[in-house]
C-alpha cells in the first residue's frame, strides 16, 4: 500500500525513545511509561464492518415518545434508524435522568443530546440548555446540527466561543433562545459581564469531558455547573473515563447511567501504522505519501502553532493544495479553512490538537501524525478523525 521510500510495511520497535515533557502525563493509562513509548500501539489492523456485525436498534425513531414535528425534522434530516449510542441513550434522556456516554468519535453523539433536548423544549418553552464544550469548532459544529434539526420550530440558540465577536454575541444572548453552547472561557467572560445567568438553565451537556479537563479548564466547568440551577438534567459525553472525569461525574451528575459502548481504545475501523523516517526529510517523506492517489483527503497533525503553519508553507510551495488551522488563526479564518477543507477545495489539512479536537469532517481518507502526539488520549483522538460511520480509514505514525 505505502509506495516509494515506503513500501515495506513499517515494522515495530520496542526499542525506540521519546524525551519526555515531564509530569505524570505521559504515565500510566495513557500509553507513556517513562521516556518510553511502546510503537506497537499505533499499529492495529482495521477490522471493516462484516455484514455480522451489522447493529440492530431496539428502538425506531417513529417508536420514541417524542413530539411529531420532531419526529417530522428527524426524517427530513434522513435518519431513518437511531444509531448505537442514540438507541442506547435517548430512551434514558427522555425519562429525565442523567446520563454519562462513553462513546468513539463518530457514532451520532450530537445528535443523541439534541434530539431530547429539542423535544422537553416543544414541550416546555422554558426549557434551557447549557451545552459545554472544549473548543470552537466543536461548538460551531454541534450549532449547525441544532439548526438542521430545529428548522421551522421557532427555537433558538446562541454560540459564545473565544475568538469571535464577543459584542456580537452578548446581541445574540438578549434575544430569545433556549440553548447556550459556548467554551469555558467564553461563558465565564460573558458571566462575569453579567450578560449571561445560568440560574434558569436546567438542562447541561458536557460534551468532550475528557478534553476539556486535559486542557485544564476543570475549575471553570465546576464553576459553571454551581451557577446552573439546582434541579436539572445534566449528560457528560467522553471518549475516555479517566479519574477526573469520574470526579466531575460523582460531584455533578445524580445517579447517572453509565452507557459505555467503547470496545477497545481506537476505533475497529482505523488501520493503523507507522512511517520510519530513518533520517530522512520528514517534509519529503510525506510528501511522497501525499502524491500517491489514495490519499485523498488528509488530516497532518502538528505539535505546534508553528510547525503547522511550516509545514502548510512548505507542501504548498510543492503544489500541494494545503492549509492549516490551530490557535493562532482568526476564528473568521479557522472556519474558512475547515469549510474549505470539508467542501474539497483543499486536500490536506494540518491542524494542532486544540484546533482539531471534535471535528466531524466527512471522508478524510487518512490521518498522518507528522508530530507524535503528547498522550495516548490524544493519539485515540486523532485518528478519530477517520474511519468515521460504515467507512474504514486509515493512520500513519512517523517514528524516527
Amino acid at each position: 500500500m505505502y509506495k516509494g521510500s515506503n513500501s515495506r510495511q513499517p515494522r515495530a520497535n520496542n526499542g525506540w525513545k521519546k524525551k519526555s515533557r515531564g509530569g505524570s502525563r505521559f504515565g500510566g493509562k495513557r500509553g507513556f511509561s517513562g521516556d518510553s513509548i511502546d510503537i506497537n500501539r499505533f499499529i492495529n489492523k482495521a477490522e471493516p464492518l462484516s455484514l455480522t456485525e451489522v447493529f440492530e436498534p431496539e428502538h425506531a425513531f417513529e417508536d420514541l415518545e417524542l413530539h411529531n414535528t420532531l419526529k417530522q425534522a428527524i426524517k427530513s434530516r434522513g435518519f431513518i434508524t437511531p444509531t448505537l449510542i442514540q438507541d442506547k441513550a435517548i430512551p434514558v434522556v427522555l425519562e429525565g435522568k442523567d446520563v454519562i456516554g462513553l462513546a468513539d468519535t463518530g457514532t451520532g453523539k450530537t445528535a443523541t443530546f439534541l434530539i431530547p433536548m429539542l423535544n422537553k423544549i416543544l414541550l416546555n418553552p422554558k426549557e434551557k440548555v447549557l451545552i459545554v464544550v472544549p473548543v470552537r469548532e466543536l461548538a460551531i459544529q454541534i450549532q449547525e446540527e441544532f439548526k438542521a434539526l430545529a428548522q421551522r420550530m421557532n427555537i433558538y440558540s446562541v454560540v459564545v466561543v473565544g475568538g469571535a465577536n464577543i459584542h456580537a454575541q452578548v446581541r445574540d444572548l438578549r434575544r430569545r433562545h433556549n440553548v447556550v453552547i459556548g467554551t469555558p472561557g467564553r461563558l465565564k467572560d460573558l458571566i462575569s459581564r453579567k450578560t449571561l445567568d445560568l440560574s434558569r438553565f436546567n438542562n447541561v451537556i458536557l460534551d468532550e469531558a475528557d478534553r476539556m479537563l486535559d486542557m485544564g479548564f476543570i475549575n471553570d466547568v465546576k464553576q459553571l455547573l454551581s451557577l446552573v440551577a439546582k434541579d436539572r438534567q445534566t449528560m457528560l459525553f467522553s471518549a475516555t473515563f479517566s479519574r477526573d472525569v469520574e470526579n466531575l461525574a460523582k460531584d455533578f451528575l445524580k445517579n447517572p447511567v453509565r452507557i459505555s459502548l467503547k470496545t477497545r481504545e481506537t476505533s475497529k475501523q482505523v488501520d493503523q501504522n507507522i512511517i520510519r523516517i530513518n533520517n530522512k526529510d520528514k517534509t519529503e517523506v510525506l510528501q511522497e505519501l501525499l502524491v500517491q492517489t489514495e490519499f485523498e483527503k488528509v488530516l497532518v497533525f502538528s505539535r505546534t502553532k508553528h510547525g503547522a503553519d511550516k509545514l502548510c508553507k512548505k507542501l504548498q510551495q510543492k503544489g500541494l493544495k494545503s492549509d492549516a488551522i490551530h490557535g493562532n488563526k482568526a476564528h473568521n479564518k479557522r472556519q474558512r479553512v475547515l469549510q474549505n477543507f470539508k467542501q474539497n477545495h483543499i486536500d490536506i489539512l494540518i491542524a494542532t490538537d486544540v484546533a482539531a479536537r471534535g471535528l466531524d469532517i466527512p471522508n478524510v481518507s487518512h490521518v498522518i501524525n507528522f508530530d507524535i502526539p503528547a498522550t495516548y488520549d490524544d493519539y485515540i483522538h486523532r485518528i478519530g478523525r477517520t474511519g468515521r460511520a460504515d467507512k474504514t480509514g486509515i493512520a500513519l505514525t512517523f517514528v524516527g
